[in-house]
């Protein structure tokens, strides 16, 4: 990564399933012929229910204090950098049309939750620009970015000009006045708001991400996909009037117990958590073993690497659940019940980590999977019925129509073919969301019904 820009990686977490099933063929018989005319209408969601953090306050000052004065690099920020008084907030380029309701969605909640006000302009200068380009535009500059924040400029071809000067280097920020975020147009609905979530919280906020925070869109693995009630505490944190521009880690260390006393009393009786920190080595390790265009075997050491790591760390949290989530993904194509018994053991790690509810959904959807293609539909019920309203309360559309579509499949296994229908169609119109265009939708659709041992 490029030291003057914060990006979200394309960490594949999203491509649920279709790394572990057989390649999806448009011969193969699927009951999904709902879909070859016209599809359901897209659905979104519209009231969002994110979880209370339950964190100390010990805690969640040593993640505040991670989070804000380092990058995910490891350079260290000298001090604490944000917008001082009113932000104002534009939107350049050809926005998809999804993108004002999210957008409008998300300055509601930060307005509520995280106390901070930011006024849309429509003309003009802005604090933020939100610039909206082609994929091809973006990979062009970061090859490996979704979509990524830049100090300093408001335009894409403003960091074209300025990418290798100072300026746009955030390690030389004394105080955030003018920056520019750039959205793909061209993905899924549900793509370019995950991007909006992370990047506008890292314009506003911290600009590092910790693989040990399982509840929170500052964390590389890219499970939550909108902000949590954690990230909106901290954004709260991050404009705290005992706070502001040019402060040291210590000024701002100093500070932080009155202000957590104050945002956040029940933390003062939550046993803190033990995390140590996770070593570059693990977080590389993983990138790689989750990466695109890596051969085989060296996804396979380097998953092999992470476990190795996470065992050897003691860890007992989401970190050491997520290598073995790698693991089984590496895996389950030439060894599927090994890969199993990976998942199985990320799912029990996870069910004693709190926060971690939506990685266990991520993790059913494989055994699920699994279950379809062994005929095992009520095996596969029982694994999926938990995590649909996690799902749905995580808005993770992607996620919920993959679910949902196992379910239809184990529904016809079990011989509930009105049921499976049923479910099948609803499902729809999450999938237009979670993965866009209808050929895709139409994809999704094929592979889940290519599970099915009935269909051949």
């Amino acid at each position: 990564m490029r030291r003057s820009v914060k990006a979200r990686l394309i960490l594949p977490l999203m491509l649920l399933l279709n790394a572990c099933v057989p390649a999806s063929h448009s011969e193969v018989a699927t009951r999904a012929v709902i879909a070859d005319s016209t599809l359901p209408p897209m659905k979104q969601f519209t009231q969002a229910r994110p979880a209370q953090p339950h964190v100390s306050n010990a805690a969640l000052a040593e993640d505040f204090l991670d989070l804000s004065f380092r990058m995910e690099s490891g350079r260290a920020l000298p001090v604490l950098t944000r917008f001082e008084g009113p932000i104002t907030l534009r939107v350049l380029g050809q926005p998809p049309a999804t993108l004002g309701p999210d957008l409008a969605r998300l300055l509601a909640r930060l307005r509520r939750e995280a106390g901070i006000e930011l006024r849309e302009v429509t003309g003009g200068e802005a604090g933020i620009t939100i610039q909206a380009v082609n994929r091809s535009q973006i990979r062009r500059l970061l090859p490996q970015a979704a979509c990524f924040v830049v100090p300093n400029v408001s335009t894409l071809e403003e960091y074209r000009r300025a990418r290798r000067s100072p300026a746009t280097d955030w390690t030389r920020l004394t105080e955030r006045r003018k920056l520019a975020i750039f959205l793909p147009n061209d993905v899924s609905p549900q793509e370019s708001r995950d991007c909006l979530h992370e990047e506008l919280a890292q314009a506003l906020g911290p600009l590092n991400d910790l693989y040990r925070l399982p509840d929170s869109v500052f964390n590389d693995d890219n499970v939550h996909t909108v902000l949590t009630g954690f990230d909106m505490l901290v954004l709260r944190i991050y404009y705290d009037p005992a706070l502001r521009s040019g402060m040291s880690r210590e000024e701002v260390a100093a500070r932080l117990p009155g202000i957590l006393a104050r945002v956040n009393p029940a933390g003062g009786t939550v046993a803190p958590r033990p995390a140590r920190a996770t070593p570059q080595v693990w977080s590389r390790a993983i990138q790689t073993a989750l990466g695109r265009d890596v051969s085989r075997n060296a996804r396979l050491n380097a998953a092999r690497d992470a476990l190795r790591i996470a065992e050897t760390q003691g860890w007992q949290d989401n970190r050491h659940a997520f290598s073995h989530y790698a693991m089984g993904r590496v895996i389950q194509m030439s060894e599927p019940a090994a890969a199993q018994a990976h998942y199985q053991t990320a799912n029990a790690l996870y069910a004693r980590t709190p926060g971690t509810t939506l990685h266990r959904a991520y993790v059913a959807t494989q055994r699920a999977g699994y279950a379809v293609t062994i005929g095992d539909g009520a095996g596969a019920l029982a694994l999926i019925a938990p995590h649909l309203p996690v799902a749905e309360a995580s808005e993770n559309a992607a996620l919920l129509a993959t679910l949902m579509l196992l379910k239809a499949e184990a529904l016809e296994i079990e011989g509930r073919g009105i049921e499976a229908r049923r479910v099948r169609l609803d499902s729809i119109g999450w999938a237009r969301y979670g993965f866009g265009p209808d050929w895709a939708v139409r994809a999704k659709l094929r592979e889940i019904a290519s599970l099915n041992p009935r269909n051949g």
